[in-house]
């Protein structure tokens, strides 16, 4: 049984008033700028992890000649919490549903809220034509293309089929303006999130799926969540060398141990610790940023905007880069590409983050470094208040 898409109830859609959308976003950070240090801060550590297989019970998510969303998502979600579990009996693992069962979009996202999870990580898989293929990682945002839109219409539509028929979400605006303000308000979440769907997508490439990127989308089920979140399409079911894929034991073994691996890299990096070694490969230490000023201008605590991420090095005078004078490093084997240079100034950061989103640069996020090396936002926001 497919699902057919559903109106959504009195949402205001998305816009293509992209002039609009931006200044929106710089007046939104002006008005909220000051209440960005303290509010919001991820807890040092990671203590619990809330789980979320999509679907379930009467939403059968999307189907291939054999395979059905709901079960592929169930079965690769208790595979990663029950690897979570073994290496680490002291993280809580909760997971949203653990039968086939229906659980209500907003339920999942109460689930994580009241577990007060420290990540929370939702799993599907995609629908699309028969030759579509590869592994993408979301998180709450604006959708760029129309594909990125129909993806979101797709998982959103299940709202359908709740009991109220989705009239408790009426009030939730997924317009332009109100994503921006809460991408502003919970930018830490927000630049963590897209961390670990970094990781996601680079360990999904090692088993050999193919790279479909990061993506942002106004998913209902991240709209509501207070933690790092992340919505992960696992493949194409309608594809049926991509259905073979994740809809075997075999398959669904594999991706859930790249989502551990990829759980285990930012645990690591959250956490300031050497990441764990993994039998794919070993993960160095982070390497001090490579700038192309002099020494000493990264000294001390620096705020800059992360505008781009690669598997292989990018020369810092491509064309890529619109002339803008970059910054290396290297972390986990990824590099990572920075420009701008704000000495204990996150406001100033943010700022040049917008004027960033505005040129195209449209996953630019604020990454904070110590005497050259990278450390976690919370770090850097306790650090410059003490200044």
């Amino acid at each position: 049984m497919r699902l057919k898409r559903t109106k959504l109830p009195k949402f205001k859609l998305f816009v293509k008033n992209e002039c609009k959308l931006y200044l929106l976003g710089l007046l939104s950070w002006f008005l909220f700028s000051t209440s960005l240090f303290g509010q919001h801060s991820v807890k040092h550590g990671i203590k619990t992890v809330v789980i979320d297989a999509g679907h379930g019970g009467k939403d059968p998510g999307c189907h291939g000649s054999f395979a059905h969303e709901k079960i592929v998502c169930l079965e690769m979600a208790l595979k990663l919490g029950a690897k979570i579990k073994a290496k680490y009996p002291d993280i809580n693992v909760i997971y949203t549903r653990t039968t086939d069962v229906f659980v209500e979009l907003i339920d999942r996202a109460n689930i994580a809220n009241k577990a007060n999870a420290d990540l929370f990580i939702c799993i599907h898989a995609n629908a699309g034509s028969s030759s579509a293929y590869g592994t993408e990682t979301y998180v709450l945002g604006l959708h760029r293309t129309e594909a990125q839109q129909r993806v979101m219409e797709r998982e959103n539509s299940i709202i359908a089929l709740e009991d109220d028929k989705g009239a408790k979400y009426k009030d939730f605006d997924l317009s332009p303006d109100a994503i921006i303000q809460l991408q502003l308000q919970g930018s830490v979440y927000l630049n963590h999130s897209i961390e670990f769907a970094e990781y996601l997508q680079k360990e999904f490439k090692k088993i050999g799926r193919y790279d479909r990127g990061v993506k942002q989308a106004g998913f209902l089920v991240l709209y509501k969540t207070t933690m790092p979140s992340v919505l992960i399409e696992t493949g194409f079911l309608p594809n049926p060398t991509e259905e073979k894929f994740i809809g075997s034991a075999d398959g669904q073994e594999k991706m859930s141990a790249a989502m551990f691996r990829a759980f285990e890299n930012y645990k690591g990096q959250m956490e300031g610790k050497p990441v764990a070694s993994v039998p794919i490969e070993k993960n160095p230490e982070p390497k001090p940023v490579e700038t192309i000023q002099e020494k000493a201008d990264s000294s001390g605590l620096v705020f800059r905007v992360q505008i781009e991420t690669s598997d292989r090095k990018i020369a810092l005078n491509s064309s890529r880069f619109k002339g803008l004078e970059v910054f290396e490093y290297e972390e986990n084997n990824i590099f990572k590409y920075c420009t701008g240079t704000y000495k204990n100034d996150l406001s100033g950061a943010k700022n040049y983050k917008n004027e960033l989103i505005e040129k195209g640069f449209n996953h630019a996020f604020v990454a904070a470094f110590l005497n050259g090396e990278r450390i976690s936002i919370e770090k850097a926001i306790k650090l410059a208040e003490k200044k």
